[in-house]
């Protein structure tokens, strides 16, 4: 059944319309008494960047520009022609005399100019860098001063490892090691191995510190602490060792604790070949096919490399002949005499004491030869002999008292050469600990 309005009383009619207002007041009253929302202003947000440290300076706070030293180029021309007039100039070499040097800047050398950021930018300080190891800072605004400062270093423990397939400098190239490392494991093995004469699938590990500064930057291999050289399928260990304390005297020995080092260098030269061996039955064409013996060893090598005496003595003769051209003889002692002949230049004089390893002259063209090369002959008891069929006294070997310790220094180190693998997957340098961190005068 539809119902009407009409069919309500009247009385419930007009309740339902007030009630109805009433509701609809309150809204309104409500809906005008509610708060505003207000506008949020949103505020850009700047990064600021990291402080960027170099010399001591942020230099997110500066224009900085790199430049090298040119010819003619003076500290005093380089601030002039950067907007630093003469009396100013004047003011900051007499803030900064006797602190620093600034009157011989190398050509090529890096510098670095700090420029402020006003409106007109001018040099706040020059950096001069004439090496890696340290930089000269000078401040040229508001506090004048200039100082060299020196970087800290870091020496570094590393392993290496490589296969021999050519020479022992390019194995050090191709595996990506400091090329240092070829003089300094020439110098370790320079009696017990001929490295001319090294043979593909020859091999070594080493335990070595080298030293960086700015964590990257290499300033020099510091040591060699251990060795392992397999030449010709026989294997040579090398540990160094303090075998003498009150005077210094450190040596590389074996895994016998017998001293790699011998009396006598196995070549006066380093890294040269052997042109033409010591031969008593040779045939010389020139001389009709007849046989001429050669009582000497050649070794070439380029015009001007040092000739090193093989072992410790005295000069005897240090002259001039046709046939020796300049040469050198070295008196060891009754037993044994070297002589050195076809030098450039000659860098002793008769009487002069000389050590094994001392530069005696140059390797050169004197006297009859047919190309530079140092003819070494080698004297035992009076009589030329083969160098490389002697055998040769050892140095002073570790006293008695001393072994029990070697063998205990080498114990780590030689189960960390073993464990080097030779795998071509392996990184060839790897860092094992930071040793120290110093900071060079």
């Amino acid at each position: 059944m539809k119902l009407a309005v009409s069919d309500f009383p009247l009385s419930y009619s007009k309740t339902v319309l007030f009630c109805g207002f009433l509701a609809f007041t309150f809204s309104l009253a409500s809906s005008c008494n509610a708060p505003t929302p207000k506008l949020v202003e949103e505020k850009e947000v700047v990064e600021v960047p990291p402080p960027k440290m170099k010399y001591g300076y942020d230099l997110n706070q500066f224009q900085v520009v790199y430049k090298k030293i040119r010819r003619g180029d003076t500290f005093g021309a380089i601030l002039e022609a950067n907007g630093i007039d003469y009396p100013q100039v004047y003011e900051i070499l007499q803030a900064i005399e006797g602190k620093v040097k600034v009157n011989r800047l190398q050509i090529g050398k890096p510098y670095t100019l700090l420029y402020s950021q006003d409106s007109i930018p001018t040099p706040y300080a020059f950096i001069y860098e004439p090496g890696v190891e340290s930089y000269t800072k000078i401040q040229l605004r508001d506090s004048l001063f200039g100082e060299k400062v020196s970087k800290p270093i870091r020496t570094v423990e590393l392993q290496a490892a490589a296969t021999i397939e050519s020479s022992l400098y390019e194995t050090m190239i191709k595996s990506g090691l400091n090329d240092q490392l070829t003089y300094y494991l020439a110098d370790v093995y320079a009696w017990t191995i001929d490295f001319f004469r090294l043979q593909k699938g020859d091999r070594f590990k080493v335990i070595y510190t080298e030293r960086f500064v700015d964590d990257s930057i290499s300033i020099g291999i510091e040591e060699i602490k251990a060795a392992y050289f397999e030449h010709n399928g026989k294997p040579l260990y090398a540990f160094k060792f303090e075998s003498d304390s009150l005077v210094g005297s450190v040596d590389y020995f074996d895994a016998n604790a017998k001293n790699l080092r011998r009396a006598f260098l196995k070549a006066p030269v380093k890294f040269s070949r052997i042109s033409s061996r010591y031969n008593l039955r040779r045939r010389i064409k020139f001389y009709g096919n007849r046989i001429k013996p050669h009582r000497g060893t050649d070794f070439a090598a380029s015009v001007g490399t040092p000739i090193m005496a093989t072992a410790n003595g005295t000069i005897k003769k240090a002259s001039y002949s046709r046939g020796n051209g300049n040469y050198v003889t070295i008196k060891h002692n009754n037993i044994y005499q070297t002589q050195y002949l076809h030098m450039k230049k000659r860098n002793v004089r008769v009487g002069q004491y000389v050590k094994q390893g001392d530069i005696i002259g140059w390797v050169g063209m004197t006297g009859l030869t047919a190309g530079p090369h140092v003819c070494y002959r080698f004297w035992k008891y009076g009589k030329q002999v083969d160098p490389f069929k002697q055998k040769l006294p050892a140095a002073k070997p570790i006293s008695e008292n001393l072994k029990n310790q070697f063998f205990t220094a080498i114990e780590s180190l030689k189960y960390d050469l073993e464990c080097i693998p030779f795998e071509p997957d392996f990184l060839n340098t790897k860092r094992i600990a930071d040793h120290h961190d110093t900071t060079q005068p």
